[in-house]
């Protein structure tokens, strides 16, 4: 497919392809600005001649930054979409048709089921005052959708987006069901899983059910940054929380150097909002944060599954702008990086399928391979199960999949858990890599009440000696082609709620940004040798060297059980 940036005559001058095809997808465009930019964009539209408009056909970058402050301020619409918005709202009717047409167009409802589509959008909150970043893709089941998207303009709270969700969507009885999946937590500075109101009050019970039936699901990772865990030297001892942090713990971070603050554990991380949720539960009997991992994209060049490192386009948006400039240098700003995939296990590659994996949470994110990934817990399972040919099907009959809870133990035993991981066998023009490990991370409320988080090396060898070579991209040392384990908690107490995810980690390899360095040649000890547009290559922030990996959906246990 062809890619930004467009010559004078409107043609790409990049293009993409796939080396593996994408069983699922869905575009998730920005709702708030649906019909501004289709005014802007319309000659015959009211509103066209308007100097926003001007400046959006004349400065883009310039518009981007203030048609999205203004929709995410909570201030109402762009001046030239009426008193009441409504020019504006009704514009955005025709790209909001558009996307259903496209989606539709794509999915295949042959007996083949080689392709599902989704319709779906995003919608764009911020934080008040702070630009702490909210924002939510909302997925639907099939076709039957609202007749309007539900923006933050509109809906400026996630409570008032589910409830408005009931109303135009799941009220309407002809089949409309949705859920949503809060969208790279780890730049919401704190606030996307609040439990309070817009005034700072607390929730009501019912509010927290509803975060439960909407949204089942969360990114792990996408194109800006890792939201799995938090890494700061001397504090944290999980190094492998340091993959893809970003230096800034809200969007506007990046942009704006008095809101520039470095993140903290408590910004929005994921390993810390379960912890969040094992609290609650205990104080209210509901826990809000029950939430599975998926990781996506957040591609804004319409390159779905363009997460290889090796030939990585950029993804626009808020990164590098897409243009002659970045075809001559780094594509994308450095901090950012090529995104994820979601994983589910359905019953078959169909819209409804698909969607109730995600409800149930039996799904898992990566940050880029296609890892063959299992996780189960179960009272007891046969420690010998990983040599059974039939271990899915026993480990099916025995116990609960990624996504489930635990039934409550009594007797003094402790859970058994099962992992398993096929590494990417990629493909003959590009190799998988080898794995090295399977992590269990568990988190748990001790006695006092304090939050506790422990990672167990239960697989494979994280001192195995891989290396990669920076100047060609070798990999080097062994692997593992597949692991798999049976594991028991040895600390386990059946009168603490907690909750268990596997992490499964990848040998070294290079990063997206040294693939680049390193095929120009680069000397940081030369400053001759660094062509203009890959100065990056040489900077102290520069990280050459990644491990990608998965992250499951935990598991959760409860005293009390499934709540």
């Amino acid at each position: 497919m062809g890619v930004q940036p467009w010559d004078k005559e409107g043609n790409t001058l990049r293009s993409l392809k796939l080396n593996r095809p994408l069983d699922f997808a869905v575009v998730t465009d920005h709702a708030e600005l649906f019909g501004e930019t289709a005014i802007c964009n319309s000659p015959d539209m009211e509103g066209y001649s308007a100097w926003q408009c001007k400046l959006y056909r004349k400065y883009p970058r310039a518009a981007f930054f203030m048609f999205n402050f203004k929709a995410g301020s909570r201030s109402g619409r762009l001046g030239f979409c009426g008193e009441d918005g409504s020019l504006c709202r009704d514009a955005g009717s025709g790209p909001w048709q558009a996307m259903q047409n496209a989606a539709e167009d794509a999915y295949d409802r042959s007996e083949h089921c080689e392709f599902t589509s989704f319709v779906g959008y995003e919608w764009t909150g911020l934080g008040a005052g702070d630009m702490a970043n909210l924002h939510r893709n909302v997925i639907f089941r099939n076709a039957s959708v609202p007749d309007q998207p539900l923006s933050f303009v509109d809906y400026p709270s996630a409570e008032t987006l589910w409830s408005g969700l009931d109303k135009e969507c799941l009220e309407r009885q002809d089949g409309c069901d949705a859920l949503i999946i809060p969208h790279n937590s780890n730049l919401s500075a704190g606030k996307m899983f609040s439990v309070a109101d817009l005034d700072g009050n607390p929730v009501e019970t019912g509010t927290r059910s509803k975060r439960q039936q909407y949204e089942p699901i969360v990114e792990v990772m996408q194109h800006k940054g890792s939201s799995e865990c938090f890494f700061s030297t001397g504090q944290t001892e999980d190094e492998l929380c340091a993959f893809e942090q970003l230096p800034y713990s809200r969007f506007a971070g990046k942009f704006f150097s008095l809101l520039q603050k470095s993140p903290k554990p408590t910004d929005g991380f994921l390993r810390d909002v379960l912890n969040n949720g094992l609290i609650l539960e205990q104080d209210t009997g509901i826990n809000p944060f029950q939430f599975g991992f998926i990781a996506s994209t957040d591609t804004h060049i319409g390159a779905a599954g363009g997460v290889a490192e090796d030939n990585y386009l950029g993804h626009g948006g808020a990164g590098a702008p897409a243009s002659e400039t970045t075809m001559r240098g780094l594509p994308d700003d450095i901090e950012y990086n090529p995104g994820g995939l979601a994983v589910v296990w359905a019953e078959e590659n169909s819209r409804d399928a698909i969607f109730s994996a995600m409800r149930r949470k039996e799904t898992y994110g990566t940050s880029g391979p296609r890892m063959v990934v299992r996780f189960f817990a179960a009272k007891e399972l046969d420690k010998d199960l990983c040599s059974s040919s039939n271990y899915v099907a026993e480990a099916y009959e025995n116990g609960v999949p990624m996504g489930g809870v635990l039934p409550p133990l009594s007797d003094g035993s402790a859970p058994a858990f099962l992992v398993s991981a096929a590494m990417d066998s990629g493909t003959p023009a590009s190799q998988g890599t080898p794995l090295q490990q399977i992590q269990i991370i568990k988190g748990w409320i001790d006695q006092k009440g304090n939050k506790r988080q422990k990672v167990h090396t239960v697989a494979g060898n994280p001192d195995n000696g891989a290396s990669v070579d920076l100047k060609s991209c070798r990999r080097e040392g062994d692997g593992y082609k597949q692991l798999c384990e049976v594991w028991k908690d040895p600390e386990f107490d059946a009168s603490q709620r907690a909750y268990y995810y596997a992490r499964v980690v990848e040998n070294p390899s290079c990063r997206w940004s040294q693939y680049i360095c390193a095929a120009n040649r680069v000397d940081c000890s030369s400053s001759a040798s660094i062509p203009a547009g890959l100065e990056a290559c040489c900077a102290d922030t520069h990280r050459p060297v990644i491990q990608e990996r998965a992250w499951t959906s935990p598991i959760w246990y409860s005293p009390e059980g499934d709540n």
